[in-house]
């Protein structure tokens, strides 16, 4: 297919996002090429699925990231079967761009197994790296940027020492062979600047290769990577990767004159009043967090231990909604939080309270993100705003649930990574303007550039 000089009609991508602040970064890089996207936040239904022709991009958030292989195995391939059923050149398994993953949570390997026999293709390409969020690919090493300084993976500040998932192995390949038998290659940069990306393409499926990792450090590796996979995806390919996949498409798209070179007038206006929830625990979201509080926003602090038992959780989060809708009455904006950073005595606290209940900490983990999402919806409603931002990528999920959103579309940009959306709803949140935030994502002005814009 090296000689196609057009892109066919129809969905170009669908990807699967095994979280939902990931899944609205791979939405954004096709959307601000002028490939409009829609991400649906549950399995669409065959009706919501026939009016989304009109989109080149259609994906499906999930939290896979934060479930066990025996629940991939029970919800992933009906998802997998509608993605098949999209009919898209390009299936996207969609992972976190720091790989968050084991074999025992969150496996990028079992997904994949249970992916390869819907989704098919002669190879599987895996891509990681993504420059404009600071993730870089060498020698199939994944390095990671952290205010300007790069980290080896597995010596990163938040993700060597991640409560779930830490990273003790930078190299990717190793990393996903523990939690696959599918043999994994890599073709790297070097190989690529030199002209032998095909060859050793061409080898490694000679020998049998299934996944072969993709190294992607700069401009130049990102559009070699986007030629691999659109010129040698068959009739159909699967991958998987971060936003990097989108963004190597794009990449190539353009450089090919495949699709202008140009970005939509997309801009971010101001509001005058936002609401904002946060679940996360890293230490970039406590920074913004700390920026919030010096630019007009009421910091409200949720009690997360009280979520061990769900009638006292139900208690916090109404109290909690009070407090926020009284910062707005005050001409400030609200911020409601479980935790600053990773040291916050909180986290401790909580996981104290859920081991003296003999709670499961995966079912208070999901109360706590749902309960945000019901403060955040009725302070939404009742305040009548149109803007808000959820902070964390297992928060966002359970968030949006609770508050009746289906799907989202990317209308401006906010910061890499966490596009400005604008919800569906068939309840009251239909067309309000929210975004999801990932732990490591956005500058520390992030709450503030949500509601003032710019």
């Amino acid at each position: 297919m090296s000689g196609t000089t057009f892109l066919p009609d129809g969905p170009l991508v669908a990807f699967y996002g095994d979280d939902y602040t990931g899944s609205s970064a791979a939405m954004e890089a096709l959307t601000f090429a002028g490939l409009p996207t829609i991400l649906f936040l549950e399995p669409p239904t065959p009706e919501r699925l026939a009016a989304s022709g009109q989109f080149r991009g259609i994906g499906i958030a999930g939290t896979a990231r934060a479930k066990d292989p025996a629940w991939m195995e029970q919800n992933l391939p009906a998802v997998f079967d509608v993605l098949a059923g999209i009919g898209a050149p390009i299936a996207h398994y969609k992972v976190c761009s720091t790989f968050d993953s084991a074999p025992h949570i969150g496996s990028i390997g079992r997904a994949i197994d249970l992916a390869v026999p819907r989704l098919g293709g002669s190879w599987h390409p895996l891509l990681v790296g993504s420059p404009a969020m600071g993730r870089y690919q060498m020698f199939g090493n994944l390095f990671a940027a952290v205010n300007g300084v790069g980290h080896r993976l597995d010596r990163h500040p938040t993700m060597s020492r991640h409560p779930v998932t830490p990273m003790d192995e930078s190299d990717l390949g190793r990393h996903l062979a523990k939690q696959t038998a599918r043999s994994i290659g890599l073709i790297d940069f070097v190989t690529m600047a030199r002209g032998g990306a095909d060859e050793a393409l061409a080898r490694a499926k000679t020998a049998g290769t299934e996944i072969i990792s993709l190294d992607v450090l700069d401009q130049a590796s990102l559009i070699e990577a986007g030629r691999l996979i659109w010129q040698h995806r068959g009739e159909r390919l699967f991958a998987a990767g971060s936003q990097g996949v989108e963004q190597a498409l794009v990449a190539y798209w353009r450089a090919a004159g495949l699709i202008p070179d140009r970005k939509p007038d997309l801009r971010l206006t101001g509001v005058e009043r936002i609401a904002c929830v946060s679940g996360s625990c890293s230490p970039v979201t406590a920074g913004q967090i700390t920026h919030a509080a010096e630019n007009g926003f009421d910091i409200v602090r949720l009690d997360a231990a009280r979520a061990v038992d769900a009638v006292e959780w139900t208690k916090e989060i109404g109290r909690a909604a009070e407090r926020g809708l009284a910062a707005l009455s005050s001409g400030r904006d609200a911020l409601l939080i479980t935790a600053s950073g990773p040291d916050d005595p909180a986290i401790g606290t909580l996981n104290a309270a859920i081991k003296a209940s003999g709670a499961n900490a995966a079912a208070v983990n999901d109360r706590i993100g749902a309960g945000l999402g019901q403060a955040l919806d009725s302070i939404l409603e009742t305040a009548r705003l149109q803007r808000a931002v959820v902070a964390g990528g297992d928060t966002s999920g359970h968030a949006l649930q609770a508050m009746g959103i289906y799907a989202l579309t990317a209308i401006a940009p906010l910061a890499e990574g966490a596009p400005l959306c604008r919800a569906s709803s068939d309840r009251a949140h239909a067309r309000t303007e929210i975004a999801l935030k990932g732990g490591q994502v956005g500058g520390a002005d992030l709450f503030r550039r949500a509601r003032d814009g710019g």
